[in-house]
């Protein structure tokens, strides 16, 4: 079945040079914070540069995904392997998860015995300008999920981006215990930090278990599919048992197709090939499954039930 081309929305394997251009930048970004955590003292510091070893973790997790998900389908993967994108996202998930539990045990105990910060001001430059580097690469990054639907990509932008915001917070808390002298103001700062990990972390492993579950197509995209069937139906062509599920950058759409039941063969597949092109059009990488059934035939309404292989009790089938 053809594929949408446009945009090269089908070129998978080039997306690997994100991945190693976030590596790139999570290597640079866990020593430069690094430095700044020793220059200053500072847990929130601290905070920031394990949040780059998991920028780290993660990038390497989307490397070896995306490699896999640029696979074509084969015997043993007839749908193609564009699934393994869940398990990056779900897996730099968990891994921001585990970061916000470290960071925030290292911010109790500063919390309880505080300590004097050092160098605060040559420590917030180096913290600035890693956090530039992660700000140029999460804005690189997000218009190429975007144009490969992409939810490993998406999920290491956000990443990033919420490395930029952690360390806007981190910044801040940092330049006012030097200015304040209270120092139970940096681990605080550290277990916001924390907290709005856990929040990042949760959206994306939430995410990638809903793509595994085979959710639906989103809203937008199911709202194309209805203005492409319309003008059909018009025409007196009716259809059902529409099902819907994405896969990543893949798209899935299958549904039944009434005609009147004195139409040739050679019509019916006139019709679903103009269908299913309208639908391509509209949809990127989808691939659609259409059946053609009669409309005067009474077992054509037999299977609009969700789940198909129900529609029917056992001694139908006997029958």
């Amino acid at each position: 079945m053809k594929k949408n081309n446009k945009n090269g929305v089908n070129d998978r394997g080039s997306l690997t040079r994100y991945a190693w251009l976030s590596i790139a930048a999570a290597i640079l970004t866990i020593g430069m914070k690094t430095a700044a955590y020793f220059l200053t003292g500072s847990v929130g510091l601290l905070s920031d540069a394990l949040e780059s070893v998991v920028n780290l973790a993660g990038a390497l997790m989307a490397l070896a995904m995306l490699t896999i998900a640029a696979r074509p389908a084969d015997d043993d993967h007839t749908y193609g392997h564009s699934k393994a994108e869940y398990f990056s996202s779900g897996f730099e998930g968990a891994l921001i998860l585990v970061a916000a539990v470290m960071i925030a045990i290292t911010a109790i105990q500063r919390l309880i015995a505080p300590e004097p910060l050092e160098q605060v001001g040559l420590g917030i430059a180096v913290s600035i300008a890693a956090s530039l580097i992660n700000l140029g690469v999460a804005l690189v990054m997000l218009p190429a999920a975007k144009r490969y639907h992409s939810i490993t990509l998406e999920a290491d932008a956000r990443h990033l981006l919420a490395d930029v915001w952690t360390s806007a917070g981190v910044i801040l808390g940092v330049t006012l215990v030097a200015i304040t002298g209270w120092l139970r103001l940096d681990p605080l700062v550290a277990l916001i930090v924390a907290a709005n990990i856990v929040w990042t972390g949760t959206r994306i492993v939430r995410k990638s278990v809903r793509g595994l579950m085979d959710i639906a197509i989103p809203v937008e995209e199911q709202n194309s599919l209805k203005l492409v069937l319309e003008p059909y139906e018009k025409t007196g062509v009716q259809f059902h048992a529409l099902r819907t599920r994405q896969s990543a950058s893949r798209r899935f759409v299958s549904f039944h197709v009434l005609v009147p039941g004195n139409w040739s063969v050679h019509q019916g597949h006139q019709l679903l090939e103009r269908i299913e092109a309208d639908i391509r059009n509209v949809i990127p990488e989808v691939s659609v499954f259409t059946h053609l059934e009669s409309l005067e035939d009474p077992t054509s309404w037999n299977d609009e039930t969700l789940d198909r292989s129900q529609a029917f009790a056992p001694q139908d089938a006997a029958e």
